[in-house]
């Protein structure tokens, strides 16, 4: 983030600075020494994902441009799609669930024109004001928090939604956007097993930032909440770190915190034809959400996992229940960790050898009408209770077209019979509309509210 003079070091008459920063396009913030740092401390891991993840994309995310470094990489804000979708999934998460507290919709408007704008500024390495952490009036907070001072963008994306309880909330149609819910915007059902926090689901509005810093992902969460006050209030919020999936077929498949290898068949960025039939939103799906043409669905579960009971379960109780090695994630039917899981094929027991309630099994678009996901999601700890046990899991973040063909009928089933369901527990829900990308000189959810 380019630095600033400090106005204690002027006269005190000084009462601002007269030129604001502004964002310069063909500049790169300089990578800082603390950033060096973060990038050779994320090792092996690091250079996975920056084989892939090291390209600026153009305004559509899927086609690489000119290299850059891990730690100076920057992604376009604006563009066809919102980046943080098909972007290469970066180390770090910061999500955060807003309540709007106003009811004013000019005051909403304004609130989405204020964050694009400081948005569009943070995730090419600049402040969330024009003025920065270090200038403006002495006497007045400054516009930045300045945590970010010296650090690069580290690949920071920064992706908004729409929650179903901003268009009607409490039978109030507070802001006039009743009627332009789309149909398939709801609040998710309360499927089978599921002990949700009410204090860690739903929101009228979301933003999920991303980056290979922690400090930048919270960074970003911090001055979008900061702006927003008085209008908007985080209702929950979730760190993550350690990416559980990859959306590019060059980064390495990633593990959660059962060990195994996650999202071994996920869709990915170089797939167009498989994102546009499983991910985007298509023209005319909904005669109440044309404005979301182009945008897509996110679902949000916070997953919470019995460690120390998985951690004490042997490896082929473990291998079973899952249905892939753990070593290489093949599928228990024999191959390699890329290889079409066989349904059929039985062992010496005359029992197949994927199991029937395993959970690759019960996920497989061959046995949920060939519905994909596109998975972003993250592992979690968030300390521990008082009796020891680890209070972390999986950020379960998936991009679908339609959350009734593509998410709600699969969980329904995991609900039921899946057998990882007795070493997981749902802890948060919501679904959220993700508006399509952003023109320049627009705000987001500029065609719903305009």
């Amino acid at each position: 983030m380019p630095s600033t003079p400090d106005l204690r070091d002027q006269p005190a008459e000084t009462e601002a600075r007269t030129t604001p920063i502004e964002p310069q396009q063909q500049e790169q913030p300089p990578v800082s020494r603390r950033g060096l740092f973060g990038v050779a401390g994320a090792g092996l891991a690091g250079l996975a994902v920056g084989a892939a993840g090291g390209f600026a994309l153009d305004s559509q995310e899927a086609t690489p441009t000119q290299p850059q470094a891990a730690g100076t990489r920057t992604y376009p804000f604006y563009g066809e799609h919102q980046a943080g979708i098909l972007t290469p999934v970066q180390d770090r998460l910061h999500f955060a669930a807003f309540d709007v507290t106003t009811d004013s919709r000019t005051e909403l408007v304004q609130l989405l024109k204020d964050w694009t704008a400081a948005a569009a500024r943070m995730t090419q390495g600049f402040g969330a004001g024009q003025l920065g952490p270090t200038a403006g009036p002495y006497g007045a907070p400054p516009d930045d928090t300045g945590e970010a001072i010296g650090l690069s963008p580290a690949g920071l994306t920064i992706t908004f939604g729409f929650g179903a309880t901003l268009f009607r909330k409490a039978a109030q149609d507070r802001f006039g956007l009743g009627e332009l819910r789309p149909t398939a915007l709801q609040r998710l059902p309360h499927f089978p097993a599921d002990k949700l926090d009410p204090l860690k689901s739903d929101g009228d509005l979301c933003i999920q930032a991303c980056a290979d810093d922690p400090q930048v992902a919270v960074h970003a969460v911090r001055n979008l909440a900061r702006i927003a006050f008085g209008r908007a209030a985080i209702r929950w919020s979730q760190l993550g770190f350690g990416r559980t999936s990859s959306t590019s077929t060059g980064q390495e498949t990633a593990r959660n915190l059962m060990g195994f290898k996650d999202g071994t068949m996920n869709l990915k960025a170089e797939e167009p034809a498989a994102i546009d039939t499983h991910v985007w939103v298509p023209a005319g799906a909904d005669a109440q959400g044309q404005w979301l043409a182009g945008g897509s669905y996110l679902v949000v579960r916070r997953i919470n996992m019995t460690i120390e009971i998985w951690d004490r379960q042997p490896l082929s109780e473990q291998e079973r229940v899952i249905g892939r090695t753990k070593a290489e994630g093949a599928p228990m039917s024999g191959g390699s960790e890329f290889s079409q899981p066989d349904f059929v094929v039985k062992g010496s027991d005359d029992e197949p050898l994927v199991a029937t309630d395993a959970h690759v099994r019960m996920v497989h678009p061959d046995h949920n009408g060939g519905a994909k996901m596109l998975r972003r999601g993250y592992n979690f700890v968030d300390g521990s209770d008082g009796l020891g046990r680890l209070d972390a899991g999986l950020f379960f973040l998936a991009y679908v077209r339609d959350p009734r063909t593509h998410f709600i009928p699969i969980q329904m089933k995991l609900g039921l019979g899946d057998g990882l369901s007795e070493y997981i527990q749902h802890t948060g829900s919501a679904l959220f509309a993700i508006p399509p990308g952003i023109a320049q000189g627009e705000y987001v959810g500029q065609a719903l509210l305009s």
